[in-house]
């Protein structure tokens, strides 16, 4: 007897996703045959049930409208597995129901995208040379200069720097305003975005939304943020300092920057694969087939993602090093393809990290591997029998790295305008995304699901 009430309370839930999914087309999705095809075995076994009602939606589904099954992101694998409470394997980031994962879900994004739009605005701080224009930092900020005399006590702190002293010595209080607004804005939309997080999460906390699992990571992340403001100031007060040589101009160590903008990288990408795992705790997959399809496109976008992560993470040594000044020609660097000088630094191996030469050098071959390791995994997929919706993603990265390239070269043959430099930059991101998003997809799914797949490709 508790069999059959368990049975039956399955049925349920199983009753109100095909309500939910019927209101596609109400006139004619599914009999109530179907239904009842999809109900009765639920009393016969947990395990039967679940084949079941998957195969015989899917397949009620194709039977009354052929022309209205179209493969996507939204597949309903994830609403069989929400309804059937796998218990298999899967293991949910958001426990509380459909509305909780929902508002999780664009809470994260939304950190996700203030962080995409925190790396734009640094770029741009960079770029405008506005970052060194305030000379302290505190963790919890203060108010802008509100008087003239107040101004004036910040200028003259700009003009003990090494920066004003070299390069800005002509500079007059109203250029100040701007670039010391530049940097001020950079702080504090960092500042507004800690605390767009933290409220939030202390309130999904106490509501119950947030599992012990997620709860670890956001934490970790939202730490990490924290950090990543004591990161600037520390790569600030290089920038302080007076150079080594007479002749060179003060400007920030790059590995401070590098160490800068890969944490915010990391940071951006933990928000964004937590937030699909949030909304999508299952990938996009309706056949073994694909299954088997999907494992082979891991394999190959996994090496293909560290090649894109360590060019973004070179850029960040041309823009320490200034290097997108030098050389901007393409596809040769001035007169020649590679440049004399690329070895004149003792050790070795500083001159891949600050040596112009080499710099360059170097990001025009990580950029070039990039886009052909990304066009080699296009035509590797091609006959892969995949999810539809994998297929379109590969096809969208390859045009986004063919994108980000002429960007770059668009940047360097311009020598680095604002406008190009900033995009460039976020280009870089972008492509970041869409390869953890192609990764997210692409993952396994769970035992359970995997059961319930049928071997054939859908119809």
């Amino acid at each position: 007897m508790d069999g059959i009430r368990e049975a039956e309370y399955k049925n349920i839930g199983v009753l109100r996703v095909l309500k939910e999914a019927s209101l596609r087309n109400p006139s004619r999705f599914f009999s109530s045959s179907s239904v009842a095809k999809l109900i009765r075995p639920s009393i016969n076994g947990t395990s039967a049930a679940r084949n079941s009602i998957i195969h015989g939606f899917r397949s009620s589904h194709r039977h009354h409208h052929k022309d209205f099954y179209k493969p996507s992101l939204r597949s309903l694998s994830t609403t069989a597995v929400s309804a059937c409470k796998d218990n298999e394997g899967l293991k949910l980031l958001v426990t509380a129901g459909p509305h909780a994962q929902k508002m999780v879900g664009i809470w994260l994004f939304a950190s996700a995208a203030w962080v995409f739009s925190m790396v734009v605005l640094g770029g741009v701080t960079r770029l405008t040379r506005s970052g060194l224009s305030m000379t302290d930092w505190k963790f919890t900020g203060s108010l802008p200069p509100l008087s003239d005399e107040d101004w004036l006590i910040e200028f003259e702190k700009y003009k003990r720097s090494p920066e004003y002293n070299r390069v800005n010595k002509a500079m007059s209080i109203e250029d100040f305003k701007f670039i010391y607004w530049m940097e001020y804005a950079h702080r504090m939309w960092g500042r507004a975005l800690g605390l767009m997080f933290a409220l939030p999460f202390s309130y999904f906390l106490r509501k119950g939304y947030i599992t012990l699992r997620l709860g670890v990571k956001l934490s970790g992340l939202f730490a990490l943020g924290a950090g990543q403001g004591l990161i600037g100031w520390w790569m600030v007060k290089s920038g302080l300092e007076e150079p080594a040589s007479e002749f060179a101009q003060p400007r920030v160590s790059p590995y401070r920057l590098a160490a800068h903008l890969t944490s915010a990288f990391v940071i951006y990408c933990g928000l964004f694969w937590t937030a699909l795992s949030v909304v999508m705790p299952e990938p996009p997959t309706e056949s073994v087939t694909w299954v088997h399809g999907a494992a082979r496109v891991k394999r190959l976008a996994l090496p293909v993602s560290i090649v894109v992560g360590i060019t973004a993470i070179s850029g960040a040594f041309v823009a320490g090093n200034d290097a997108g000044h030098a050389f901007n020609t393409f596809p040769k660097m001035g007169d020649s393809w590679i440049p004399d000088d690329i070895f004149s630094m003792k050790p070795l191996m500083r001159n891949f990290f600050e040596n112009t030469s080499t710099v360059q050098l170097d990001h025009r071959i990580l950029a070039t591997a990039t886009l052909a390791s990304i066009g080699g995994l296009w035509l590797a997929t091609r006959k892969l029998d995949i999810h539809p919706a994998v297929r379109s993603l590969i096809g969208s990265t390859l045009g986004m790295a063919a994108l980000q390239v002429t960007l770059g070269i668009s940047t360097l043959l311009s020598y680095v305008p604002v406008s190009l430099g900033s995009a460039h930059q976020a280009g870089a991101l972008t492509l970041l995304t869409l390869m953890i998003l192609l990764n997210h997809t692409v993952r396994r799914p769970s035992i359970s699901l995997l059961k319930s797949l049928p071997v054939g490709k859908p119809t």
